[in-house]
């Protein structure tokens, strides 16, 4: 039975290190790689300059076994750049503007399947107007990965984007940015959190707490709350987040039960931050979560 189609949009960049490392990633990406690597069959939505680190992106994607079909190139415009800088073992981006991720054009599509998206590339005009017409195009559900960085984002730009989104994955700190002026200050999280998702009309809405690990709810009454395993080591919480994401639209793609979903995208981000970067391109490291989780591995290049 042919798969779902699964559209990411947005961001395609290199992470710079104070070490020097340069590291390839952009959240659409992330996912992506992750998605494909469980075998899923996702098409990336982006733009690349026409340049080196653009024919780098594309190496790598093709040496991946990914699809590349929806990969753009933009001459007039340096392919995506962030220079990271660690403090207290937490990640701070200077993201470089006016990317070709910046200007993401559009391409008719069929309907159906799962369209995510995040909130860095709709920054400029070209690419925000693309997702709308992506959006247009009729997938079947949307996938909201927010993240909000201020001074990028306004309250009702932010507030914009929750109207057409089925799932919408934030952290506690967002929620509550997002929600200020609709609920009542004395409500617990889980029932802000029903309040937030009954008040846009989601299907779910995950949100992250750091150390204190996820709570999740759909509109059909189900919660879940899970607390990160014990980790041994933490080498860069770099992709942390995306990892989660991926493990969470295949919860969505599987229809796996609500709390199975946590517990599968929390081992496996828990995986990803003892190691260095937000992917591997080793199929190995994937290989546990495939035979556990009953997935059929992917074709690698």
């Amino acid at each position: 039975m042919p798969q779902p189609p699964i559209r990411l949009f947005g961001e395609v960049l290199f992470d710079h290190f104070p070490d020097g490392r340069r590291v390839l990633g952009g959240a659409p990406f992330n996912v992506a790689w992750h998605l494909h690597a469980f075998g899923a069959a996702p098409r990336l939505i982006s733009a690349v300059g026409d340049d080196p680190d653009g024919e780098v992106i594309r190496d790598a994607m093709r040496a991946w076994g990914m699809d590349l079909a929806g990969l753009q190139t933009d001459a007039a415009h340096g392919t995506g750049r962030v220079t990271v800088s660690l403090i207290d073992g937490e990640p701070l981006y200077d993201i470089v503007p006016d990317r070709a991720y910046d200007h993401i054009r559009h391409v008719p599509a069929d309907a159906g399947g799962l369209l995510y998206h995040g909130t860095l590339a709709l920054r400029q005009p070209v690419s925000a107007a693309t997702l709308q017409a992506l959006k247009s195009d009729g997938p079947d559900a949307v996938f909201l990965d927010v993240n909000l960085r201020k001074p990028r984002w306004s309250y009702s730009s932010a507030r914009a984007l929750l109207d057409g989104a089925d799932w919408v994955k934030l952290n506690r700190d967002e929620l509550i940015w997002l929600d200020t002026d609709d609920s009542p200050p004395a409500l617990d999280l889980p029932a802000r959190a029903r309040v937030f998702l009954e008040r846009h009309g989601l299907t779910g809405l995950i949100v992250t707490l750091g150390g204190e690990g996820a709570l999740a709810l759909t509109a059909d009454g189900a919660e879940a709350r899970i607390a990160p395993p014990a980790i041994t080591e933490v080498v860069d919480t770099v992709g942390a987040g995306d990892a989660f994401a991926a493990v969470l639209i295949l919860g969505i793609l599987h229809d796996w039960p609500l709390t199975t979903t946590l517990e599968r995208a929390q081992s496996f981000a828990s995986r990803i931050v003892g190691q260095r970067g937000a992917t591997c391109a080793d199929a190995a490291f994937y290989a546990p979560f495939i035979g556990q989780w009953g997935l059929q591995a992917t074709d690698y290049g």
